[in-house]
C-alpha cells in the first residue's frame, strides 16, 4: 500500500493529497547575497585560501528581512536559493557539541550588538567598522561550526573573533517561530480530529480554515467545538468534520479521497521576529545558515486532517533526523484496521489505534522521493535531500578579488567568474575531474599498445 524510491534530485516538500507543499513551519525566505563582509584566510593542508566572511541577507516570503551567518564553510551558497526554518536536529548543528556557543556569539556580537564602539571596548579590538564586526563574528562562528583553522584578515576583526571564541558559553537551541504539532491527524467523520497544538513566539496567530469550508462543512474549532479564527502559543486546534462529510470540496485544501473518506488542511500565520540562532536550510544544497537578526517577518505553518468511516485511517508526517542519518516518518493509524505499507523493500504495519516512527536511512547528500499510499485514496509524497555534515576543503583555490563579491562567496571555493549554481557542493569536483581525465588518457595509451601488439609482426 506504499511505494518508496530514492531519487537523484529532490525539493524541500512533503506533498499532501492535494499537492500543496508542507513544511515544519516558521519562516521561509530567499537568500539575497552577502551584504556586509570582510575577508578571512582558511588554513588547510593544500595551502591557505582567502574568502569573504560576513553577513547574508534574506527576503522572507510574505514580508520581512533576515540576517544570517554561514555554518557550512566549504559548501557554496546558490544564487536565489530558497530556505526554510529548520530545527538543529535537521542540520549539522544537531550533532555539534559547540552549537550552543554559536548561539552565544550571535547574541553577543554584531548585529545584535549594533553599538560598535561598545563592542570594541568589550572585546579590546580598537575601532570596528561594520565590515570588521561582521567578518570577526563569522570567523568565530566558523571555528565552532566547522572547527576550521581560519583567521580574519583585518587585525580588528581577528581580535574580535578571538574574543568571541574565548568568551562563548553554551546556550540551548531557540524555539521555532511557529509550528503545529502534530502536522497531521486522522479520525472518524462526525468527531473533532486533533488536537493540533500551536507553538509560537508571536503574540497571536491567524487561523485559516480550508478555502472550501463553506461547502465542505469542515470547521476549525477549540475543544468545545467553538469555531476559532485566532490562537496563541499553546492553543489546541481541532478539525470538526461533519458526520456525512466525504471532504469532496474544491479549492486545494479540502478534497475527497473517495466516497469513504476525505482530507482537509488548516493554515496558521503570524508576524513576528524569528529567534536568533534558528537554522535555515535549502535542499538546493546551498550552505546552511544561522539567524543573526530578524525584522518583523511573516511566519506560517500547516496541518492536515484525514478521515474515513471505516478501515485504516493513516496520518503521516516526516522530519530529517541527522542523529539517525535519515528521515523519520511519523505514522499514526486512528482506524479500526491495521495500516500496512512498504518502503525501500521493507514492510511496515501500524496496528489499529496505534502510532509508530519509521526511520528511512540515507547517505549524506542523498536525495529521497517516496510516496505513502493507503485506503480511500490516501497518498502523501515526501521529497528532499539529507544534508547533515559540513565538508572539509580538499583543494586550494586562488584568492577571489575583494571587489567582486558574489552571493555565494562566503564559504565558497569557486574561482572568479564561476557560475555557482552549477558547481555542486564540494571542492573535490576538480580533483575528480582531473583524475577521470588522467584515467582516460592512460586507458587510451593502453589500448594503442595492445593494438600494436596484435598487429602481424608486432
Amino acid at each position: 500500500m506504499a511505494a518508496g524510491v530514492l531519487s537523484g534530485a529532490g525539493t524541500a516538500a512533503a506533498d499532501g493529497t492535494d499537492g500543496t507543499p508542507q513544511t515544519r513551519g516558521g519562516a521561509t525566505a530567499t537568500i539575497n547575497g552577502l551584504k556586509t563582509y570582510g575577508e578571512a584566510v582558511i588554513h588547510q593542508v593544500g595551502g591557505d585560501q582567502r574568502v569573504e566572511a560576513g553577513l547574508f541577507e534574506m527576503s522572507v516570503d510574505g514580508g520581512g528581512t533576515l540576517q544570517t551567518y554561514c555554518v557550512d564553510l566549504h559548501n557554496p551558497t546558490q544564487r536565489d536559493a530558497h530556505y526554510e526554518e529548520t530545527p538543529w536536529s535537521g542540520t549539522s548543528l544537531g550533532g555539534n557539541k559547540d552549537a550552543g556557543r554559536i548561539r552565544w556569539i550571535l547574541q553577543n556580537s554584531y548585529p545584535q550588538v549594533n553599538d560598535l564602539a561598545a563592542l570594541a571596548r568589550q572585546a579590546g579590538t580598537g575601532p570596528l567598522t561594520e565590515q570588521d564586526a561582521a567578518a570577526g563574528t563569522q570567523v568565530a562562528i566558523w571555528r565552532y561550526s566547522d572547527h576550521a583553522k581560519v583567521d580574519a584578515v583585518d587585525p580588528q576583526a581577528e581580535k574580535l573573533a578571538d574574543y568571541l571564541q574565548k568568551s562563548a558559553r553554551d546556550l540551548g537551541e531557540p524555539h521555532a517561530s511557529l509550528t503545529l504539532d502534530p502536522p497531521a491527524v486522522s479520525g472518524r467523520p462526525g468527531a473533532l480530529l486533533g488536537p493540533v497544538t500551536v507553538h509560537t513566539n508571536a503574540g497571536a496567530v491567524t487561523v485559516s480554515p480550508p478555502p472550501d469550508a463553506a461547502t465542505s462543512g469542515v470547521r476549525i474549532t477549540d475543544s468545545t467545538g467553538k469555531a476559532v479564527t485566532s490562537a496563541r502559543d499553546g492553543s489546541r486546534l481541532y478539525f470538526d468534520i461533519p458526520e456525512d462529510s466525504a471532504g469532496s470540496g474544491a479549492g486545494g485544501s479540502s478534497q475527497g479521497l473517495d466516497s469513504g473518506g476525505g482530507t482537509a488542511q488548516l493554515t496558521v500565520q503570524a508576524s513576528t521576529t524569528v529567534p536568533v540562532g534558528r537554522a535555515f536550510t535549502s535542499d538546493s544544497r546551498s550552505q546552511t545558515q544561522i539567524l543573526a537578526g530578524s525584522s518583523e517577518s511573516t511566519v506560517s505553518a500547516t496541518a492536515t486532517a484525514t478521515w474515513a468511516a471505516e478501515g485504516a485511517i493513516p496520518a503521516v508526517s516526516v522530519r530529517k533526523d541527522c542523529a539517525k542519518g535519515g528521515v523519520d516518518l511519523f505514522v499514526a493509524n486512528r482506524g479500526d484496521r491495521p495500516f500496512t505499507f512498504e518502503l525501500m523493500g521493507a514492510e511496515h504495519t501500524i496496528p489499529a489505534r496505534a502510532s509508530q516512527t519509521v526511520t528511512v536511512p540515507l547517505q549524506e547528500d542523498q536525495a529521497y522521493d517516496f510516496t505513502i499510499t493507503g485506503p480511500h485514496g490516501f497518498s502523501q509524497r515526501f521529497t528532499g535531500v539529507l544534508d547533515c555534515k559540513t565538508q572539509g576543503a580538499l583543494t586550494t583555490r586562488a584568492a577571489k578579488a575583494h571587489n567582486e563579491p558574489a552571493p555565494a562567496s562566503v564559504g565558497g571555493t569557486m574561482a572568479p567568474g564561476t557560475d555557482l549554481a552549477a558547481t555542486g557542493g564540494s571542492a573535490i569536483t576538480p580533483l575528480i575531474a582531473g583524475v577521470a581525465i588522467g584515467f582516460v588518457v592512460i586507458g587510451g595509451a593502453v589500448l594503442v599498445l595492445l593494438r600494436k601488439r596484435e598487429q602481424p609482426g608486432g
